[in-house]
């Protein structure tokens, strides 16, 4: 008879699930390849122990939800945001709270000091903060108080128009403080001048991934960026596994904190006090990182977060904004539909290169799910670390991609000194009409999605040299007569807002 599958734990950091890698004696099941639910009480009392408290089995030693929801529930009196949607909103984290990443709270503004504007987005602006109390962390039996952490500085993210905010869009929010891998939420605030609601948010000291490339003064080499895609993907891939979309999924919604990347303002891309039932007709979004079928009006789907992570996979490896020199219009969304893409760089090794193309293929059905870009991504990433931290004498050449980074990260580095030696800094020009904050996308009567070509038809790169090669792959970008184009915009132009 076999032994019994041993249960290895994770913390708690989703409301209704949690990864579990199970262990027999023959195998181990990846930590992606099964959820458990934790509702389960025999589960729950493998995952939390005992309350030192009230003793029961399977509350948790740092935090137990009964004995925490009731002291939630007798300090509600305490406090109000002033709104009681926002106020009923906290209150049921609280109360259903399993884990500290999961408990907003209330935080009144004059808590915060040394608040400094940052940036501003489609739906909001960006402040730094200091916050000296902290977020809750867990209930001190000794002290019989909640123990704080506290960190250097927190994100904080006014909503406009959310004076008037509505439940549609907290529902939305909700989503944020039940996934891993994405930006903590610690709690709600307002800011008594403008009386816009802000969120409380883990403050990342790199800004978003173009700030990250733009502002580095190292050759960032294949190997670390593959490690931090495969980290993107994780991310990605546990907001797929909670059922939930991100419909927002660009390269300013990904922040670095050193060199960890974290997925940002998921359920965000609305204004603050828009009803699912009074919707503007179209979408929200910064275009270029918008699926093609999504432009054409129909539902946004997982399949529609892997086309933009293809966008963002050749953003991040090209270091090249998408559609930079060009304004984001209706005449942009005909081309993305009729196959157009950004360029890929020449140096790109070909492994990666397939990736992006599968990512952003018109054909849904031929994307790969977010579970099969992380293991693939994974996968790479851990063959490339085994390599590299092996005895020497291991033949390096039997590994493929780690073949072709090395090959790509030669040219691309010496490029790299090159431009550094002639004190020349990163900029990056853009169209004045190219928006890369969300905002109302509307186009009519879009033509149907595909291909631009038959991408296994590509050319070779002569700048490298190895014979797995690289694609030029600037032939993605779509070459489309001048009459082409004007019978297109001829079809469409009167039904494009």
């Amino acid at each position: 008879m076999d032994e019994k599958p041993t249960h290895l734990w994770n913390y708690a950091t989703d409301k209704y699930r949690d990864y579990v890698t199970i262990s027999t004696n023959d195998s181990t099941i990846d930590v992606d390849e099964r959820v458990v639910y934790i509702d389960d009480l025999e589960k729950r009392k493998q995952a939390y122990g005992i309350c030192a408290e009230c003793k029961e089995p399977g509350t948790g030693v740092f935090w137990c939800q009964p004995c925490n929801a009731k002291r939630f529930k007798d300090n509600f009196k305490n406090w109000t945001s002033g709104n009681k949607v926002i106020d009923e909103f906290i209150q049921q984290s609280q109360l259903n709270a399993l884990h500290h990443d999961n408990c907003l709270e209330w935080i009144p503004f004059e808590k915060f000091q040394n608040i400094t504007f940052i940036a501003e987005g489609g739906f909001g602006k960006v402040y730094s903060a200091e916050w000296s109390d902290g977020y809750i962390y867990y209930w001190s039996i000794s002290s019989q108080e909640w123990y704080r952490m506290s960190s250097n500085k927190y994100a904080l993210k006014s909503l406009n128009n959310s004076s008037d905010i509505c439940s549609d869009f907290l529902n939305e929010i909700n989503s944020i403080i039940h996934i891993n891998d994405i930006i903590q939420c610690y709690g709600i605030t307002q800011d008594p001048n403008s009386k816009e609601y802000m969120m409380v948010l883990f403050y990342c000291k790199n800004g978003n991934l173009r700030n990250y490339l733009n502002e580095s003064n190292n050759y960032i080499n294949y190997k670390s960026k593959i490690n931090q895609l495969q980290k993107i993907a994780k991310g990605l891939l546990d907001i797929h596994y909670a059922d939930k979309v991100h419909k927002d999924f660009h390269s300013g919604n990904i922040l670095f904190n050193i060199l960890t990347p974290f997925i940002s303002d998921l359920g965000m891309c609305q204004p603050a006090n828009l009803k699912q039932t009074n919707k503007e007709e179209g979408i929200y979004g910064v275009l270029p990182y918008v699926a093609p079928e999504v432009l054409r009006g129909y539902q946004y789907t997982k399949a529609a977060d892997i086309y933009s992570f293809g966008i963002i996979m050749n953003e991040f490896l090209s270091e090249e904004i998408p559609f930079d020199d060009i304004p984001h219009d209706g005449f942009l969304a005909i081309k993305i539909c009729k196959g157009f893409r950004p360029t890929i760089s020449k140096n790109i090794p070909k492994l990666l290169v397939d990736l992006i193309i599968k990512c952003w293929d018109a054909e849904i059905k031929n994307r790969p799910t977010a579970k099969e870009l992380h293991q693939l991504l994974k996968k790479w990433d851990d063959e490339i670390k085994y390599i590299e931290n092996s005895e020497e004498g291991i033949n390096s050449q039997n590994s493929e991609i780690y073949f072709q980074i090395k090959e790509c990260d030669k040219i691309r580095e010496e490029k790299f000194k090159n431009r550094s030696n002639e004190n020349k800094p990163k900029s990056f020009k853009t169209h004045p009409q190219a928006i890369y904050t969300s905002r109302l996308l509307n186009f009519k009567d879009l033509p149907k999605s595909e291909n631009s070509l038959d991408l296994s038809s590509f050319q070779f790169s002569s700048d490298t040299n190895y014979t797995a090669a690289i694609p030029i792959s600037e032939c993605l970008d779509l070459q489309l007569s001048e009459l082409e184009l004007n019978e297109i915009c001829q079809d469409s132009e009167h039904n494009i807002e």
